[in-house]
């Protein structure tokens, strides 16, 4: 019996070979029909034996292309048309979508062979790619994913390429980006000032550049890197002079694994993740005395390494270099250069020389940065390689625009059971950067068609995402706490539903009382919360100041500790810059003179680093506590003692008792490495007994990690094996970042599960 079958399968399904995928294997099981982009999917019909299309549709569930993620599909049975061939037609643009674009992903394995192979016609030809690479997300205006809604459209295809891009049975089919030299996009290499240098080898130039020491902006898939010698301490210097990046680490590139075994201890997982098509950052646990700088990375345990994933890093990366710094190319809070003359403008005085194309990135999107940690892989910063690739979570929702946090902004949409968040965004500090989270805004709701009446944003007043939700008219606006959003986040990624345990723990975010929270114990499902537990509350002596200053918060914890006699151990460590503060500090305090409550675990480890001598400024956000998560290697007989009690209903966490006795096993010469890691051990017995109190008092099991303290790896890991141990169900983040990044998924979903529920 012969029949017709209609599918429509949405997910990733333009720009990765679907269409010429369905197309051979229609045609391997004697089928007709035709396959059709659309706005809402990729339309199929085939027709033939009933035994033919059961095959053929198992077989395309069961092993499509590499980068095609199929999220659902509907089939119907229509009229049969007696067709006599299976063809691919042209694309038709519909009401509403539901494709999904691919993010920009490695050269394959085939184009870097032709790359360099000196018979190919594209050899040494930096902007090779085909359906199985290259970028995608980075060169989009519009969908369906065709070439005339990619900046592609202004290279018109030559004879030889365009017979590829018509051949169903060519790995370049339909491959938006193909090009070769002759109807491709180019390099230049550009002087300081922008002019074009003449040179036949814009890539040997810039690689005689980089090896005199000189500092070279080069422009990527996602945006512009700042590029030196990873070797070279007076190149690695020179850059964060120009920069103004004093110590936050830099990520380097390295040719290949073995590069990378040199540097930092790479297990199998490690390499998996650095070789996988997304190419993030993996931090890597350093190895001594490498040839590595020692001002790429001062202070941190680990090596921020990436291997090329453009055919131009491929042709950079050769035997004259070890490694090469590779760090965003843009000044502090500012979000990465992507277009050629504001490259020029804005990186004047940092770049020596520029080497750019002719390819306009449309899409801001800077690399992503992952680790393992817990036996799993742990995504830090979600950008290229996944960016835009949905979160599908447990449930439909509504369509919500959520607008993220004031630090690691994020954005995001979610609609129906995927949850879309924007490409990295920054900190919301500079008129770039809100320029910036505007344009992803405006990407989100092109790439998801979708332009939701009900906008999720952070409870604290003063964030610019939320003054933004506050002039947006005729919405429905909806603020969500920000460490319930910390926690629903994690439960979205894990297709959670229902009262959880959420710990909570990370710098500062506004809570309900209207003092910083940052320790917080949670009993919460999507939609509510209520604050079980905290970490006691103290003050941050100057507010903000605090955050640059950690010692302003370890005399706050040190006149906790010691009441009246602070003052005589703050001299014995030293701790205060100036002598005249003791009084001014004292009188601080006491009247409680911008110096707001706090319960934030974040601040707590910038005061331990302080006593300890390791950080009393910091340079970037995060930076003390990093440095003492570095240290904390070795085992010790010390023990910290803490506090846990209950007052009107709350738990509370006192740590005070635990910052006493390691600033006394500090004052008695106590190696460092063993304090630290004491402070941490402790922090992990606090966190059981809180838990293990709070599933007395509630009969709950599942507990939830969330909040960027929990991208220390000696917490997490700690505290995820401990929690298993009690018996407990743990979940934490893998998909989206543990840290401020993740926040938006979280605003999202709790709005969508407010509405749905009709608050």
């Amino acid at each position: 019996m012969i029949k017709r079958k209609r599918y429509i399968f949405t997910g990733i399904v333009q720009g990765v070979g679907f269409r010429p995928f369905i197309h051979r294997v229609a045609k391997e099981h004697s089928l007709s029909g035709f396959v059709q982009n659309r706005s809402d999917g990729v339309v199929v019909e085939v027709e033939g034996s009933v035994e033919a299309l059961d095959d053929f549709i198992r077989e395309v569930i069961s092993r499509p292309p590499p980068l095609a993620d199929i999220s659902r599909f509907s089939q119907m049975e229509v009229d049969v048309l007696q067709d006599d061939e299976f063809r691919i037609i042209t694309s038709r643009k519909g009401d509403r979508g539901e494709v999904h674009i691919a993010p920009d992903i490695a050269v394959c394995d085939e184009c870097l062979h032709e790359l360099f192979s000196p018979p190919d016609r594209r050899y040494l030809y930096p902007f090779i790619n085909c359906t199985n690479c290259g970028p995608r997300l980075t060169i989009i205006r519009g969908v369906p994913y065709d070439r005339e809604n990619t900046s592609m459209a202004c290279f018109p295809l030559c004879p030889e390429c365009e017979r590829e891009y018509e051949n169903p049975h060519d790995r370049r089919f339909h491959a938006e980006p193909t090009a070769c030299p002759v109807c491709g996009p180019s390099l230049s290499f550009l002087d300081s000032e922008g002019n074009v240098v003449s040179t036949k080898n814009p890539v040997r130039e810039a690689k005689d550049a980089l090896l005199r020491g000189d500092v070279i902006a080069v422009k990527g898939l996602g945006g512009y890197h700042l590029a030196v010698d990873a070797t070279d301490d007076i190149a690695v210097i020179r850059l964060r002079n120009r920069k103004y990046r004093e110590a936050k680490p830099l990520a380097i590139m390295v040719k290949d694994v073995e590069h990378a075994s040199m540097i930092a201890h790479v297990g199998q997982k490690e390499k998996d993740l650095l070789l996988s098509r997304e190419r993030p950052i993996v931090l890597a646990k350093k190895k001594e005395n490498t040839k590595i700088s020692p001002h790429v990375a001062p202070g941190m345990a680990h090596f921020g390494i990436m291997l090329p994933y453009t055919p131009l890093h491929h042709m950079l990366m050769d035997e004259r270099f070890f490694a090469l710094v590779m760090t965003s190319a843009n000044h502090k809070d500012e979000p990465i250069c992507i277009a050629n003359r504001e490259a020029v403008s804005r990186l004047r005085g940092i770049a020596d020389f520029f080497l750019v194309h002719n390819r306009d990135i449309l899409v801001r999107c800077d690399d992503s940065i992952a680790m393992i940690a817990a036996g799993k892989s742990r995504v830090l910063r979600r950008s290229r390689g996944l960016s835009p690739k949905p979160v599908v979570l447990g449930e439909s929702y509504p369509e919500i625009l959520a607008l993220g946090p004031q630090i690691k902004s994020t954005v995001c949409i979610v609609k129906k059971d995927c949850a879309f968040l924007s490409p990295h965004i920054g900190d919301m500090e500079t008129p770039q950067a809100r320029d910036f989270f505007h344009e992803s805004v405006s990407v989100l709701q092109t790439i998801s068609e979708c332009a939701p009446k009900v906008i999720a944003c952070d409870l604290h007043p003063g964030y610019y995402s939320s003054r933004v939700s506050r002039g947006m008219s005729n919405h429905i606006i909806i603020p969500v706490q920000h460490h319930h959003a910390h926690v629903v986040s994690c439960m979205a990624e894990n297709a959670l539903s229902g009262k959880v345990i959420g710990l909570a723990m990370d710098g500062t975010g506004y809570g309900t009382d209207g003092q910083v929270w940052g320790g917080e114990f949670l009993v919460a499902d999507e939609r509510e919360f209520e604050r079980a537990g905290h970490i006691r509350y103290y003050l941050l002596p100057g507010g903000e100041a605090a955050i640059r200053e950690p010692w302003r918060i370890a005399v706050s914890l040190l006149q906790e500790a010691y009441g009246g006699a602070w003052r005589e151990v703050a001299e014995r460590l030293d701790l205060i810059p100036e002598k005249r503060h003791y009084e001014i500090f004292d009188r601080v305090m006491k009247l409680k003179i911008n110096s707001p409550y706090a319960s934030s675990l974040g601040r707590i480890f910038d005061a331990v680093a302080a006593i300890m001598g390791l950080r009393r400024h910091v340079s970037f956000e995060g930076q003390a506590a990093m440095e003492l998560e570095a240290i904390a290697v070795k085992d010790t007989d010390v023990d910290l003692p803490f506090g846990l009690f209950e007052k009107e209903g709350l738990l509370l966490l006192d740590l005070i008792p635990s910052i006493r006795e390691l600033t006394e096993a500090f004052l008695r010469r106590v190696p460092a490495e063993e304090i630290a890691f004491a402070f941490h051990q402790t922090l992990r017995r606090a966190f059981i007994v809180a838990t293990e109190t709070l599933r007395e008092k509630t009969g709950l099991h599942r507990v939830v990690l969330s909040g960027g303290c929990f991208q220390n790896r000696v917490l997490l890991e700690g505290c995820v094996m401990d929690l298993e141990d009690a018996g407990f169900e743990v979940y934490s983040h893998s998909l989206v970042p543990t840290n401020d990044g993740g926040i938006s998924l979280g605003q999202a979903v709790c709005a969508g599960a407010r509405i749905k529920r009709g608050v």
